[in-house]
């Protein structure tokens, strides 16, 4: 007998939740069916604030709010393009993912923990189900849209749970860092982009309690270091990450007058 296993899950998932929902599967005793995405889930989300919930990785994100628009692509070599992205702390991004291959693939946004939980469970039970404003399905050819708010700092990933795929790598990160208006002032003054370094002479950073002084960091993203001279006045932002002080955004001081 071929069972659906007909779940739809309309909020991002939890640990807690996953846990729940393999309770509630082991009792169907399904054969396994299609797997989860079926369905064309691609097309944009009808936003209904009343409907939005927090997860730990920040909510659905309004249309109406988004500042930045991310192109990410999939690829039937089990990786995305790119696999590392850098947001501020309550920036709402829209991601426009693409899928390049052959095969069908997912993004699905949340913390470590979460997705290797939820990976688990689609290698046990790959009949289920989704539709989360944290996620988006995406058929051979066709683009799909997530719209994010992220509203806490913090290292978050993201990742295709189609059956297999996750265990073959793919996956991606997401830092996201502080807020734009806690963003110091400083000047470039060394460039290093083969060491992935900066050099700033810079004012307090409040957020590391560091007083001014001229400092060489590493960059979280190598591409932070592209459109930069030596010379320039800059706003950036600094972050503990890995142990290690990085910077993991920064613009033209000009910038923040526009």
């Amino acid at each position: 007998m071929n069972t659906r296993f007909p779940m739809t899950l309309k909020t991002p998932m939890t640990l807690t939740t996953l846990l729940a929902l393999a309770a509630a599967a082991l009792a169907l005793h399904a054969a396994p069916a299609s797997a989860h995405g079926d369905e064309d889930h691609a097309a944009p989300r009808r936003y209904d604030a009343a409907k939005v919930e927090e997860t730990p990785f920040g909510h659905e994100g309004n249309p109406a709010n988004v500042r930045r628009v991310i192109p990410l692509g999939m690829s039937d070599a089990m990786r995305f393009t790119p696999a590392d992205i850098t947001v501020q702390r309550g920036e709402t991004v829209k991601f426009v993912v693409r899928n390049d291959g052959k095969l069908l693939h997912e993004m699905v946004l949340g913390t470590p923990a979460d997705l290797k939980a939820h990976a688990a469970l689609m290698q046990k039970f790959p009949e289920m189900e989704h539709a989360s404003p944290n996620m988006a399905h995406v058929k051979p050819g066709a683009s799909g849209e997530i719209v994010w708010q992220f509203t806490k700092a913090g290292d978050f990933q993201f990742a295709c749970l189609q059956p297999g795929h996750f265990e073959a790598g793919m996956l991606g990160r997401v830092l996201v860092a502080g807020d734009a208006s806690a963003m110091t002032q400083g000047e470039v003054r060394r460039i290093d982009k083969t060491q992935g370094k900066l050099t700033l002479r810079h004012g307090p950073i409040a957020n590391l309690e560091m007083p001014g002084m001229t400092m060489v960091f590493k960059v979280s993203d190598p591409r932070l270091l592209e459109n930069l001279r030596e010379g320039d006045t800059v706003r950036f932002s600094a972050e503990r990450v890995n142990g290690a002080i990085a910077v993991t955004a920064i613009e033209p001081a000009a910038s923040a007058a526009r």
